[in-house]
């Protein structure tokens, strides 16, 4: 029988009655209040924040726009490899602030030089000026960190959780053809892979948990305005071939997105590439914000990564 675990029920029972409170009240979602309500969540249940003996800030620079970045180095007197973190948000909200703690755990837990991207949002920057920036930082990356005179292992992989999992899968699908572009291996946490919403764990998980149908159909009607082809967008129908990184997948059952994560992990098995898939079955989106409450989990998280990347 399918359960939420129970570390998460009380919370959740709370955040429904809160949520039907505020719509009875008038609520009107925005740009703002979808960017504070990520932000809260995390800084209320990440507490755990460690030091990491090199962080700065700095830019990426683009034809199109100088993406910022916040480059973390655990050990700076040794060289070590990079993973490039595009962070969540339904393309909407999530920033480098919000995901510090979370990529300060990464850096620490796999031994390498996080460089987290501050990529453009919606609606202000609808699609797809993400997607150009997240191509940008795995284009330009070098010259910025030898701009700084770091340590590093020119070996690049990518990881990314919920929309920032779009952008991972997309960049790669798109490094794929390009000869100036090597990723050696990407990582995805209950991505986001296909803007037509039509799976079965969409319907499934549309209430209740956390992340709700109508709050993606929201997003994506503030990422896309221009009327894109959603399908033609979408991660999980992009062509697949065995240059794909080799790639983790972590899924959760009560996700709306988990069936496109499977998806997307069979299909790039079945082109050629190196695909270990993870499910947590009594997990939501976004528990890795949640950490406070499902610290076990959030460990696994960053075990799981660091096994796989090293």
């Amino acid at each position: 029988m399918r359960q939420v675990s129970p570390k998460l029920q009380a919370w959740l029972e709370n955040f429904n009655i809160a949520v039907g409170q505020l719509i009875e009240n008038g609520f009107k979602p925005t740009a703002t209040n979808a960017r504070e309500g990520l932000a809260n969540l995390t800084k209320g249940l990440v507490t755990d924040i460690p030091a990491v003996a090199w962080v700065q800030d700095d830019l990426v620079i683009g034809e199109a726009y100088n993406v910022p970045v916040r480059i973390y180095h655990p050990e700076p007197e040794t060289a070590l490899p990079v993973l490039v973190y595009y962070h969540g948000g339904g393309h909407m909200a999530g920033s480098v602030t919000v995901y510090d703690p979370i990529c300060r755990k990464l850096a620490l837990a796999t031994k390498h030089i996080v460089v987290a991207v501050d990529y453009r949002l919606a609606p202000e920057c609808p699609y797809p000026a993400g997607v150009i920036d997240a191509y940008t930082v795995v284009s330009n990356l070098w010259a910025t960190l030898d701009g700084r005179e770091l340590n590093y292992l020119p070996t690049l992989s990518i990881a990314g959780d919920s929309g920032g999992g779009a952008l991972v899968a997309t960049v790669s699908a798109k490094a794929q053809f390009d000869d100036k572009v090597n990723i050696a291996k990407q990582v995805m946490l209950y991505p986001s892979l296909d803007y037509t919403m039509d799976s079965a764990s969409m319907e499934e998980n549309a209430t209740g948990y956390l992340l709700q149908k109508g709050k993606i159909a929201w997003y994506f009607d503030n990422y896309f305005h221009n009327n894109e082809d959603r399908r033609e967008a979408s991660p999980l129908y992009q062509p697949m071939s065995a240059q794909l990184p080799a790639t983790l997948m972590m899924t959760a059952e009560f996700c709306p997105l988990r069936d496109e994560g499977i998806a997307y992990a069979e299909m790039a098995q079945s082109a050629g590439a190196h695909v270990e898939h993870y499910h947590f079955n009594d997990m939501i989106h976004t528990f890795l914000n949640m950490e406070d409450l499902v610290k076990e989990e959030c460990d696994t998280v960053y075990q799981k990564i660091s096994a796989f990347l090293n």
